[in-house]
């Protein structure tokens, strides 16, 4: 059984019995039209229904969906993230970055941090210039800034530690 959250709002049980999808243990009769590039066509109760996948990420088990223009962030947990979070083991799972590495050889712009701030995911660290392009280096996760190693006007090298968390 799979548990779906959708917008951290409405919550569902989806299982599959046979060939048959069930909705919180009731069939689900729908019919599905796949129209390429992420579309589709869903008809449900005699209405129409049209579909985009804006965004899979896989790893953290959750897609992006507009349905008739209108978006919805979709979380799905499978048996065994039930199984974890039951164990207490689920928050194991969580990625714990020690340090950020240059992708490329470039130079260091601007470093948008300072040691001991506290960052969140997707927060900009540093904007690194590669091939006359200014790219933002972003937090892969929640952490503290323990250690900045480069300044601005700093060359670095592909690899280089750029920045390492507590």
């Amino acid at each position: 059984m799979y548990k779906v959250k959708v917008n951290d709002k409405f919550h569902y049980n989806v299982d599959t019995k046979g060939a048959e999808v069930l909705l919180n243990s009731e069939p689900l009769h729908i019919d599905v039209s796949d129209l390429g590039n992420n579309l589709s066509n869903i008809i449900y109760n005699n209405k129409s229904f049209n579909t985009e996948v804006v965004e899979l990420n896989k790893a953290e088990k959750f897609c992006i969906i507009k349905v008739n223009g209108n978006t919805y962030k979709v979380d799905v947990e499978d048996q065994f993230d039930q199984l974890l979070k039951q164990l207490g083991l689920d928050k194991l799972a969580l990625n714990k970055v020690a340090e950020i590495k240059a992708p490329m050889p470039g130079l260091v712009l601007n470093v948008k941090v300072t040691e001991g701030e506290e960052i969140k995911k997707g927060d900009n660290l540093l904007i690194l210039e590669a091939m006359k392009m200014e790219n933002i280096l972003k937090s892969p996760s929640d952490g503290i800034i323990k250690k900045i190693l480069v300044k601005q006007n700093d060359k670095v090298e592909k690899n280089q530690v750029l920045i390492q968390f507590k």
